[in-house]
């Protein structure tokens, strides 16, 4: 029979079912733990492993599991508590959970997505730092708009230059990591030369999207949750929704875009053609994303430059 194991992740504990043996084991989610976990896994052989996101404390277990050579899945835990409620499983503990991700693993069989390699991992630490630092350094600043009081102002004003000074070094970083990797070096090539894209959005695409040029443009569009979706039920005919997928890029393809209405032709000329045919303007700009990332993924299998007639 085909061993699929569930295991439940929380700060302190690891809490593990399979669905052969419907065996239960508990593991501490520390360095110690996580060993005696992959000793046991590796005696299983199971067929597939599904972990939840949990914010973070999954990720050094999945790491783990990759490693060994076990498949893995990170699951969104709304489709697991989804797929509970389908089955009649309203319970909440942790045994209950780790029998709920292995039959959902049974059941549903979701394809494992690897953790990506250390180098993908190291740079999305990096952006993510980045993002942080930039909501920190924003906050200062509005705050120093709003102070009458000297010594808060000059306060506000060390901590800025502070966070400039550790965003200089995580800029240099990251360059760094592209340099000396040519394949990065290719992608990132093909992505600055479309108008629209610099610097900053490129490495947030390299970083969270390492799929770029190994998928159909239909596949792109529905990993980053810009894919026109059918919501034809009773009365409503005609509709289509974007949603799922990875909502970091779609948030950070938002300013990009905006920038690419004005200098990048194909966008320009497709999104006011949108705006013609009676498209709100929130409906035009998913579009032109999902235009936008279709002309990534393809500059970057063909390895080439931008070029207009590329759409």
């Amino acid at each position: 029979m085909k061993c699929y194991v569930g295991i439940d992740v929380a700060k302190a504990y690891l809490d593990l079912c399979d669905t052969v043996k419907k065996k239960y084991m508990r593991f501490s989610n520390d360095r110690g733990g996580i060993k005696k976990c992959l000793r046991y896994l590796v005696g299983l052989q199971p067929q597939l492993i599904v972990l939840e996101n949990t914010g973070g404390y999954e990720r050094n277990l999945a790491i783990a599991l990759n490693d060994k050579g076990l498949a893995v899945a990170v699951i969104n835990p709304r489709q697991v508590r989804d797929f509970a409620r389908a089955t009649g499983r309203l319970a909440k503990t942790d045994r209950i959970d780790a029998l709920v991700l292995a039959t959902y693993a049974e059941t549903i069989q979701p394809k494992p997505r690897g953790v990506g390699t250390p180098l993908n991992r190291r740079m999305k630490d990096l952006v993510a730092r980045r993002n942080q630092l930039i909501k920190i350094r924003t906050a200062e600043k509005n705050r120093c708009e709003h102070s009458d009081d000297k010594t808060i102002a000059r306060s506000i004003k060390a901590i800025v230059r502070t966070i400039n000074q550790q965003l200089e070094k995580i800029e240099n970083e990251l360059h760094n990591l592209i340099h000396e990797n040519v394949e990065l070096q290719r992608k990132m090539k093909c992505l600055i030369s479309i108008p629209g894209i610099a610097e900053t959005t490129a490495i947030m695409l390299l970083t969270e999207v390492p799929e770029l040029g190994s998928l159909n443009r239909r596949q792109v569009a529905a990993l980053i949750g810009v894919a026109p979706m059918n919501r034809d039920s009773g009365i409503f005919r005609g509709k289509r929704m974007t949603g799922g997928g990875r909502s970091k890029v779609r948030s950070g393809l938002r300013m990009p875009i905006l920038s690419a209405r004005r200098f990048n032709p194909v966008i320009k000329e497709y999104y006011e053609r949108l705006v013609v045919k009676g498209k709100t303007k929130a409906v035009a700009i998913t579009a032109s994303i999902r235009k936008l990332i279709t002309i990534v993924n393809t500059i970057i299998a063909k390895n080439e430059q931008w070029k207009p007639k590329i759409t």
